[in-house]
């Protein structure tokens, strides 16, 4: 078992790939009561072509597979997982999102056996057509919930404009009609390829002995048979790297009471190195804030004139093979938000040589933001994303943040900021 030590934060990792390739990672938190795990495979909405395990023709899944497995893995035949995590005391739940799913819970007792519940439901895969059908219904109401969310219909009408022909532009459901084509079988193909253990890693933090636990995820995994591993073979690319696809604009009218608009910018630059990709992860959000938060003359001038209101917002997404930021509100000026945007984006370096004085404020403002996370269990498992950064955690993050200058904000913002890769989505009232 190896061991990382972080003096600074008096902190220490112990990391062991195990015999099946299963990576787990713990980190002891002296002085807590919970303890949080999550057990992470490399899989979610966006692999839906890839060629099945043991297998050498390439298969295309319908939309939502990957969250339908999400849900369906909890129930077996003669119990459901969330019970028994109840009978010991835990909270659980997973999530699915365009390339990762994740299962987790939380405990202040009975360590051990709710891992067991959690390594054992998750490697225990059960379908049936009845049990599919079944799941079909709740999910397909889901999806129709979401589709009278004003929202997430902004969000997801902004990233079909910025990937038009990918599977990014798909939510992550899936559709009510591309749900109703998954059978057993296919959701039996998927797991096999993508839920091998060595796709997958497991992260406990909070109150645990890391030796005594390292030995019960070792007992538990010995007493399983696992086939030989396969690295997955995913046949997903972009249609066009270069971002000269994305679509502009687009606007939807729904029964809202006030219009909603979103600008989106969509990067293009590719990283062979997963600690550049985060380094790069880190530049950019400090960017936005330069340019965006609510310390900046922009967002000040804009609010002033009420051009944006409470509602604003902004963020920078990352996951493997795609990222893109957007900025976000309710206005009566939905054409002028637009424009005062892309304007901000487009003189970026004349806003950072603005913002010299303000960097250290914002710069420590982030640093404190992510050291506070080092008092959460949660924050520190759900921000790990093993291949997309390295294996860098937390920790990692606030080193690498320590490093970044104003300068390095110039050589992103030329990185990041194209104007092909820049679009509008609106969503408007029926009234207006």
């Amino acid at each position: 078992m190896d061991q990382y030590t972080y003096q600074e934060f008096n902190r220490t990792i112990y990391r062991q790939r195990l015999a099946n390739g299963l990576l787990v990672q713990l980190l002891p938190m002296p002085g807590f009561h919970k303890t949080y795990a999550t057990f992470s495979t490399d899989f979610g909405s966006i692999d839906n072509q890839f060629i099945p395990y043991h297998e050498e023709e390439a298969v295309t899944v319908p939309d939502g597979v990957a969250h339908f497995l999400e849900h369906k893995m909890f129930e077996k035949a003669d119990h459901d997982a969330f019970d028994l995590f109840g009978k010991l005391g835990a909270d659980s739940n997973a999530y699915t999102s365009f390339t990762q799913t994740s299962y987790l819970f939380s405990t202040t007792s009975h360590l051990r056996e709710n891992l067991d519940v959690l390594l054992d439901f998750v490697q225990d895969p059960y379908f049936t057509d009845k049990t599919v059908a079944k799941e079909q219904g709740i999910i397909g109401q889901e999806i129709q919930m979401y589709d009278d969310d004003a929202d997430w219909r902004l969000y997801l009408g902004l990233i079909g404009n910025l990937y038009p022909h990918d599977p990014m532009r798909i939510d992550i459901a899936g559709t009510v009609d591309s749900i109703s084509k998954i059978t057993p079988q296919i959701l039996m193909q998927s797991y096999r390829t993508f839920y091998q253990p060595s796709n997958m890693n497991l992260f406990l933090v909070g109150n645990l002995d890391p030796t005594a636990t390292m030995e019960w995820v070792i007992d538990n995994q010995n007493s399983k048979d696992f086939p030989a591993s396969e690295t997955p073979r995913r046949m997903t690319k972009l249609n066009d790297p270069t971002a000269h696809d994305v679509i502009p604009f687009r606007s939807l009218t729904m029964n809202i009471a006030r219009p909603k608009v979103m600008v989106g910018l969509r990067g293009i630059k590719q990283f062979e190195d997963g600690r550049e990709r985060l380094r790069y992860k880190l530049a950019v959000d400090l960017l936005l804030d330069v340019l965006f938060d609510d310390t900046s003359d922009n967002y000040l001038r804009l609010y002033n004139n009420e051009v944006l209101d409470d509602s604003f917002g902004y963020n920078f997404e990352m996951q493997r093979g795609f990222h893109f930021a957007y900025f976000s509100s309710n206005t009566d000026q939905m054409e002028r938000f637009a424009d005062e945007v892309v304007a901000i984006l487009e003189s970026a370096d004349k806003q950072i040589d603005a913002a010299r004085t303000r960097f250290a404020g914002i710069k420590n403002a982030e640093l404190g933001r992510l050291i506070g996370l080092l008092d959460s269990p949660e924050a520190i498992a759900n921000r790990y994303a093993d291949k997309l950064f390295d294996g860098a955690n937390l920790m990692d993050e606030i080193r690498l943040l320590k490093e970044i200058s104003i300068d390095d904000l110039y050589q992103v913002a030329k990185e990041f900021i194209t104007p092909q890769g820049i679009s509008v989505y609106q969503v408007v009232p029926h009234h207006q």
